[in-house]
């Protein structure tokens, strides 16, 4: 699995992360949610720089013109419910992509032991299609091996790319012992440690809960 870390170069990204983290700013669920959805359409543009491209003429009032435009095809993929603001950042860029959604969530046997559990699955055919996989908390790794493999029950796409706000260094390592090596994941900051109930450290809490309200 190959990995690019969109911090490792300075850009507005970091401006849009540190108000993420912020204990003060992140309390505008419409703010957090915006700058989720705001780093998505950035992920999206990195990685429309890796896609196969065509050459199409369009016609201007004055002339015929050549311009070249994405020959993928796409399909979006979220789990729920916190990558909803992701995969609209995504799809406000790859606005004719196909969707798939999937629910993961931790079944809790004990504090710090859980499973990851899955209720729903939406997708359309995946085969020969370019897959964006989008979950912004990349804590353990998971979610993301569990929704991956359960997509791939509906095809087989030519192309997996993963996306994720914020992942820590045990995640990744544990992906790249488990995904093909062609795999590529996008994360936009990396952190190094999990607590003891995996939540991510430094982090910003539950993306889930402040995007869209706290839970049962």
């Amino acid at each position: 699995m190959k990995v690019i870390h969109l911090s490792e170069q300075n850009s507005l990204l970091g401006q849009y992360m540190k108000e993420l983290r912020s204990i003060e700013l992140q309390r505008d669920a419409m703010r957090f949610r915006r700058n989720i959805e705001r780093i998505g359409e950035i992920t999206a543009y990195e990685i429309s720089k890796t896609l196969s491209f065509r050459t199409e003429t369009v016609q201007t009032p004055l002339a015929d013109a050549q311009v070249n435009t994405i020959a993928d095809s796409i399909v979006i993929a979220t789990i729920l419910r916190a990558g909803l603001p992701l995969h609209q950042g995504f799809l406000n860029y790859f606005d004719k992509a196909e969707n798939a959604f999937i629910s993961a969530y931790r079944q809790y046997q004990s504090e710090t032991e859980f499973t990851i559990h899955t209720e729903y699955i939406a997708s359309p055919s995946l085969d020969g299609k370019t897959l964006i996989i989008t979950d912004p908390m990349l804590a353990t790794g998971s979610s993301m091996e569990v929704a991956y493999k359960a997509l791939l029950a509906n095809g087989s796409p030519q192309k997996v790319y993963l996306a994720s706000v914020l992942g820590t260094a045990q995640a990744i390592n544990y992906l790249n012992g488990i995904l093909p090596e062609d795999v590529i994941l996008y994360v936009a900051a990396i952190d190094p440690v999990l607590n003891e109930h995996k939540y991510i450290v430094p982090g910003l809490g539950d993306a889930g809960d402040l995007a869209f309200g706290e839970k049962l």
